[in-house]
């Protein structure tokens, strides 16, 4: 069987390692809201662990009060870590709460009426109350689908709170021999063993949440365009090819407009690009705000932007088009002394079932009608509309140019 001490060392190295692993984490990763609560966490655990084991030299309650105080407030750092994760809102007031109850309890089951049975099952309420609290998050759906590293978490947290559980049971009714902190029954050795191991696999569940939600990001910002933010040529091809693929098993077309602004060429050769990035910048800004919930605006490059619109008709797609130019001529109507005007030209175009799964014929389509809008003038939009066939046995080349455009 381990010595009392050799438990009390493998239960404090492994928490340090723990939090050297999270704050390395922490540091790397600043803007990872739940590594500072976690990393706080792993060093509390150790420091609480460390205070406990001082009763084996001090012949007194005061090291376990303080130990397991402390162990209390590591548990509620590592749940308030698992809010931060899923951007949920976090307070001491929660944490105050219950350390101070359940110090409040183990102080008075110490001195002023001495029972550890009782004792025991304060700690034991107060330890395992924040893994209770952060199941619900722990299971959720993110995105719709549940985190790998999660469920591992809300697993353990599950077999941790089982395993307090049969402590409190056993010490009750005696089972495995009378629990003590100065000599460790086999049972009550093997128990302190798989809350180690068990913590370990706890946080792990962290890290593996931790690796998950970074490879999201990364993966993210590899579909987004660094200047406007929205979505980069990638992104927009890999929606295209759903939209295509879904409006072929379904029959219900969608509407792409394909968007350029008139005269962007001068605007950085007059006023310098800090100033084209700024317009760019800018009605990303105003194109936005005329978009539907599920529409999607990407950058295909230079100056030139394109619009999903999802289960939308060509007559459709024609009026977000004039949302978006009215949007940018109010603002043009509004610029004063160094403002610079945005004028765009749109084409817009409608997925149809002989462009099939192939997301370049429907973006040539919209670029043909762009086309058409810069040759009318520019600052408008124009659809297309390809004309149909001419009536079958009639020979182009027979008939004369202003006759065929009369019978087309």
């Amino acid at each position: 069987m381990l010595s009392v001490p050799t438990l009390w060392t493998a239960f404090i190295i492994n928490f340090l390692a723990l939090g050297l692993i999270w704050a390395y984490v922490t540091r790397s990763y600043p803007k990872f809201a739940a590594a500072p609560y976690w990393t706080a966490s792993a060093f509390a655990a150790a420091l609480g662990a460390s205070l406990a084991s001082l009763r084996i030299v001090v012949d007194s309650l005061l090291p376990l009060l303080a130990g397991g105080t402390v162990l209390i407030i590591a548990s509620c750092l590592a749940a308030m870590g698992v809010r931060r994760f899923y951007d949920r809102p976090v307070g001491w007031r929660q944490t105050a709460l219950i350390t101070g109850l359940g110090t409040a309890g183990m102080t008075f089951f110490a001195f002023g009426y001495d029972h550890q049975p009782i004792r025991m099952f304060i700690y034991s309420v107060a330890q395992v109350l924040p893994f209770a609290l952060t199941l619900k998050l722990l299971l959720a759906r993110e995105n719709g689908r549940v985190n790998a590293g999660a469920r591992l978490a809300a697993t353990v947290a599950i077999l941790i709170i089982a395993i307090y559980g049969m402590r409190v049971l056993s010490n009750v009714m005696q089972v495995g021999g009378e629990f003590s902190f100065l000599r460790f029954t086999p049972v009550h050795s093997i128990s302190i063993l798989v809350l180690m191991f068990l913590s370990m696999s706890w946080n792990f569940g962290f890290l593996l949440m931790a690796m998950d939600r970074l490879r999201n990001e990364v993966a993210d910002l590899a579909l987004l365009d660094d200047l406007t933010g929205v979505g980069n040529r990638r992104h927009l091809l890999q929606r295209l090819t759903e939209e295509c693929a879904r409006s072929e098993r379904s029959g219900e077309s969608f509407a792409l407009l394909v968007i350029d602004l008139d005269g962007f060429k001068a605007i950085n050769d007059t006023h310098g690009h800090a100033a084209g990035d700024a317009c760019l910048q800018h009605f990303t800004l105003m194109a936005q705000t005329r978009l539907r919930p599920g529409d999607m605006l990407a950058r295909t490059g230079g100056d030139e932007f394109c619009v999903v619109l999802p289960s939308s008709t060509l007559r459709e797609g024609a009026m977000i088009a004039r949302r978006i130019l009215d949007v940018c001529r109010e603002d043009a109507e509004a610029c004063v002394g160094a403002d610079i005007p945005i004028s765009l030209s749109i084409g817009v175009a409608q997925w149809t079932r002989e462009m099939g799964a192939f997301p370049d014929r429907v973006i040539a389509a919209a670029d043909h009608a762009l086309y058409a809008a810069k040759k009318d003038g520019k600052n408008r939009h124009a659809i297309y509309d390809p004309a149909p066939p001419l009536a079958p046995g009639i020979d182009p080349a027979s008939m004369p140019e202003r006759a065929l455009r009369l019978h087309a």
